[in-house]
């Protein structure tokens, strides 16, 4: 059957703008090209919203491409199709022929296909004796061959944004985690400072986030909250040193090294490492003092992100995962199953299991990780060791390495950290949450 295409209001059909690009780009078909029609259609309904097309003018393209008989679109074959409006609407769910109409101008417009017309604006194809089609009028999909490349390379382009949001979303849900998780740790353990004010801060920070956010405004929203975690970290650390400093004026400079990975050498001789656990009465007091609450798992992986690494897919969304990234790097640190047994009954599973995560944060720095395993048991057994002041010394081993990067000019290592972005608080604010007990 054939059918008159849409026409004007007074029967004149009209050229828009995108239909001759459109018919310019199909003449640029390269002799031999050749894509598969359901796999680049796949693709045009990836990148739909940078082509301009709508989900309905998709469906009348999918019906469209089903008029074709072969899977492949070729540069050298016949490219146009001649449905009827009514097969058109029957393959297209029933859609209504004003709506029909409509679409395809979308269709049009984006680039997608070409009118062509026959004199009388019908669409049919005449055939030879032979039956091989001669001339055909209706609807060509030469533009699709043309521009397949372009639109492999604008589907890309969305899958990048779509993974781009994904993990501005996911790094927004741990920031948001962490610094309640210290806020609360400042507030429990009774650290001085205006921590009201500081949750009035965190609440300001998140109160911009819309119901549904574009990423550009997460990744702002993030470098503010990664800048409020970065302060909040830095009282906390004040707050451990301030507490050393009480316990043992005398030997102020050396502050919380005996919990730092840095400050401690590995031997596997027993009594060098007996010497290494040995302390005076206040370094002990000292770890004593520190707080006792437990570790966020968030603030642990980003002190030491290398357990990632060893867990498929690098997720670690629960203590559990984090427990099982913990054996294999007990594994790959050649430590003993005696070592880590003997570990995880003095310390418990999870904080032995987050010492070893920092020695295997650390393992290019360490010589025998099962000889210091069983320094850090000994201390922990005596009181003398704390997880606390370890993941500490990572971070701001980390907060340091990313300042250094950002007054370089480069990257931060971590990717994606702010540097040194911070909240715009006042000074006074500043001066509250660092200032000591008196």
């Amino acid at each position: 059957m054939q059918t008159h295409t849409p026409t004007t209001p007074f029967g004149r059909r009209t050229m828009s703008l995108g239909m001759m690009a459109s018919q310019a780009v199909a003449k640029t078909v390269p002799e031999g090209a050749q894509v598969q029609k359901w796999k680049v259609f796949h693709t045009i309904r990836e990148a739909r919203d940078l082509i301009g097309a709508t989900d309905r003018s998709l469906a009348i393209l999918n019906a469209l491409l089903s008029f074709h008989p072969e899977t492949e679109l070729s540069g050298d074959g016949e490219l146009i199709v001649w449905p009827s409006n009514e097969q058109l609407m029957s393959r297209a769910n029933g859609m209504p022929a004003t709506t029909l109409r409509r679409h395809l101008a979308v269709l049009v417009d984006c680039g997608l296909i070409i009118r062509r017309d026959s004199p009388n604006g019908k669409r049919f194809a005449r055939k030879g004796r032979g039956g091989q089609v001669e001339q055909a009028y209706g609807f060509d999909l030469a533009p699709i061959v043309a521009r397949a490349e372009e639109f492999e390379e604008l589907a890309d382009a969305v899958r990048a944004e779509k993974n781009a949001f994904r993990l501005a979303k996911e790094r927004l849900t741990l920031l948001r985690r962490d610094v309640v998780k210290l806020i609360e740790t400042g507030i429990e353990e009774n650290v001085p400072g205006n921590w009201g004010r500081v949750q009035q801060s965190y609440q300001a920070i998140v109160g911009r986030l819309p119901r549904s956010a574009p990423r550009q405004l997460i990744e702002d929203i993030c470098c503010d909250l990664h800048g409020l975690y970065t302060e909040i970290l830095e009282v906390l650390e004040s707050f451990a040193k301030t507490q050393n400093l009480d316990a043992n004026e005398s030997h102020s400079g050396r502050h919380i090294q005996n919990s730092n990975p840095d400050s401690i050498s590995e031997s596997e001789d027993r009594s060098r490492k007996e010497d290494e656990a040995g302390g005076s009465a206040a370094e002990n007091d000292n770890v004593r003092s520190l707080p006792k609450r437990e570790l966020p798992l968030g603030i642990v992986l980003d002190a030491c992100p290398n357990l990632r690494e060893l867990k498929q897919g690098g997720e670690i969304r629960h203590w559990r995962d984090f427990l099982a990234a913990a054996e294999l790097a007990r594994s790959m640190l050649a430590i003993s199953p005696s070592a880590w047994r003997e570990a995880c009954e003095v310390m418990g599973e999870q904080h032995a299991a987050i010492t070893l995560a920092a020695i295997y944060q650390r393992s290019d720095q360490i010589n025998s990780a099962g000889g210091y395993l069983r320094s850090l048991t000994d201390k922990a057994r005596d009181g003398k060791f704390s997880t606390w002041p370890m993941i500490m010394a990572l971070l701001r081993a980390k907060l340091d390495a990313n300042k250094s990067a950002v007054k370089a000019g480069h990257e931060p290592p971590s990717g994606g950290e702010c540097g040194e972005g911070r909240l715009d608080v006042s000074e006074a604010l500043l001066r509250s949450l660092k200032k000591p007990r008196s």
